[in-house]
């Protein structure tokens, strides 16, 4: 055996005498076994799960569940609860600190939660444990709500079934949003120190923590509901909703009874919390197929309209007929969706005259830039952001942000997040108040584009095995920039790490074409993927899409040949 090989056992050995988790601790105790005897994929495996630590950065911890600490266990949330607790005091300077925890309903999402929050206890905090499996909003509402100096959200968000993580927020001048530089490197520093003692048992703990009680759901659901009263359109509605397997139907469904919108027809086998997903092969409703239940209910009982959660519920996805689409139905896409929650935004801010100085719309760089046109049309100011609501949460004077991932901020004042119920809510009433004047949503976005102009995107995204590949790709196109995407010649190029770009920082590429179209390339912040974001502005519809479909098929070309 190597001394690489030795000192991968002796490293593996450490960690089980840490881990309190019996089903962890027999399958790491079985691996290092084979491991022993020479089993080369044993080796392999224990290679992956120990060769790195899962990172710790601005969105917290996201991993696969398994032994390792390179994997989503009690141990790293252990060591992980005790840096950040240690954090915490740290900015405290003197004073108690405050923190709730919020868990949905994937695979030891409580188990890391009451592991948090005892170790919180043990360590002088005060420590708030929601009293049940909640939405992520509901979390980000209670910290502002609480009065609380930090969050703890242990969802995995649309992740594949076996993951989870470990999302957190700050409170006080932060406001409730999700961490940015440089707390993440310094709440990682902490993090590192408690696991470099490499003794999770003698980590303090205690059952002093509180749990919540349902004030603070109330207080959410009635904040929420206040969002968009329904109107007289409201009457009649038909529409589906599906939670995708998580936890957003049962605060949703007391959030639209009190808004008072009729109840929809749900997707009963996608209702309820399950963390196996077993109706989807990815829970997350921008994946092909994950709305094919939805649309079929639809389809049967002739909705006008469909709704869906991500297993979170912190994003929203929008279904509408369409004769033109596959089976009569298709999503909105995030832009879309984006471009009539900002339109909505910018209307209420300017209805009784001119807005509030330094009111203000944001998205992400990657989201179409027709919500800087609908800024512009009203006179609104307008900011583009890193990509993250860590970032767009942040933004000067902001009424309304979002990102083309499906991700909606409609009630700032309440919750600085992303938050798929309360801009389901809004939605409803947009589609409510169209519906009083016999339109529709697609009638709506005609609406917008009739004042700001057409604009359509798209994305290509490369999923890979070996993340490596997507470095590669990026580094290609840095060394030999491309000067046309098919016949469309690039005027400018931008690299986002460029301290002179005049951008956010951040490993992206811009490209801007001189037909005044946009393609920005960049790695996905959660899964492995390589994401290429295309936006075109024409004088038609049918324009735009074709400017889209164009870029489309040169950016495949280009990604088949440096892939």
């Amino acid at each position: 055996m190597s001394g690489r090989e030795a000192a991968l056992l002796t490293q593996a050995r450490a960690w089980l005498r840490q881990d309190p988790d019996p089903e962890t601790r027999d399958e790491l105790a079985g691996l290092i076994t084979l491991a022993g005897s020479g089993d080369e994929a044993a080796l392999a495996d224990l290679d992956d799960r120990f060769r790195t630590r899962l990172a710790f950065g601005t969105a917290g911890l996201r991993g696969e569940l398994a032994a390792g600490s390179n994997r989503m266990n009690r141990v790293l949330v252990a060591q992980a609860a005790a840096g950040f607790a240690a954090y915490l005091t740290e900015r405290a300077a003197g004073t108690t600190p405050t923190v709730v925890i919020g868990y949905d309903g994937r695979r030891n999402s409580r188990v890391f939660a009451k592991d948090s929050a005892e170790i919180f206890a043990g360590a002088g905090l005060r420590a708030i444990l929601l009293p049940r499996l909640l939405p992520t909003p509901v979390l980000a509402f209670a910290v502002r709500h609480l009065g609380a100096d930090a969050g703890v959200m242990v969802t995995a968000s649309h992740n594949p079934p076996n993951d989870n993580g470990y999302k957190v927020y700050l409170g006080g001048a932060d406001q409730g949003s999700q961490i940015v530089s440089p707390a993440d490197a310094e709440i990682a520093a902490h993090i590192q120190r408690v696991a470099d003692r490499g003794d999770v048992p003698a980590i303090p703990r205690s059952d002093a923590y509180e749990t919540a009680g349902e004030e603070v759901v109330d207080a959410y659901v009635a904040a929420t509901a206040a969002v968009a009263p329904a109107p007289v359109g409201a009457a009649g509605l038909r529409w589906v909703y599906t939670a995708m397997h998580g936890v957003g139907w049962e605060t949703f469904s007391r959030i639209i009874a009190e808004a008072g919108y009729p109840a929809p027809w749900t997707v009963g086998e996608q209702r309820d919390p399950d963390p196996t997903f077993r109706t989807v092969s990815f829970p997350n409703p921008e994946e092909p197929g994950a709305m094919d239940l939805a649309f079929a209910k639809a389809r049967t009982l002739g909705a006008e309209l469909v709704i869906a959660n991500d297993p979170d519920a912190d994003r929203l996805a929008v279904g509408i007929p369409d004769e033109s689409a596959e089976g009569g139905w298709r999503r909105l896409t995030g832009n879309e969706v984006g471009l009539l929650l900002g339109w909505r935004a910018a209307r209420a801010a300017t209805v009784d005259g001119p807005a509030a100085p330094g009111t203000s719309l944001a998205c992400s760089l990657v989201s179409s830039p027709a919500l800087g046109a609908v800024a512009e049309r009203y006179g609104l100011d307008f900011h583009e952001t890193l990509t993250g609501f860590k970032w767009i949460s942040r933004a000067r004077g902001i009424a309304f942000g979002y990102e083309e991932a499906l991700g909606y901020l409609v009630n700032p004042d309440t919750v600085r997040d992303k938050d798929g119920i309360s801009a389901a809510v809004a939605l409803l009433g947009l589609a409510a108040e169209a519906r009083g004047r016999e339109a529709t949503l697609a009638d709506l976005l005609d609406e917008v584009a009739a004042e700001v102009g057409h604009f359509a995107s798209g994305q290509v995204s490369l999923r890979v095995d070996d993340v490596a590949v997507i470095g590669r790709i990026m580094a290609a196109l840095r060394q030999d920039p491309p000067s046309a995407f098919g016949d469309r010649a690039i005027t400018a190029s931008e690299d986002l790490l460029s301290a002179d770009s005049g951008a956010p920082a951040g490993d992206v590429l811009r490209y801007r074409l001189a037909d005044g179209s946009r393609v920005i390339v960049r790695p996905s912040g959660t899964e492995p993927k390589l994401k290429v974001y295309l936006d075109a502005r024409a004088d038609s519809a049918e324009a735009a899409r074709a400017a889209v479909a164009e870029l489309d098929a040169a950016i495949r070309e280009l990604l088949a040949r440096l892939g």
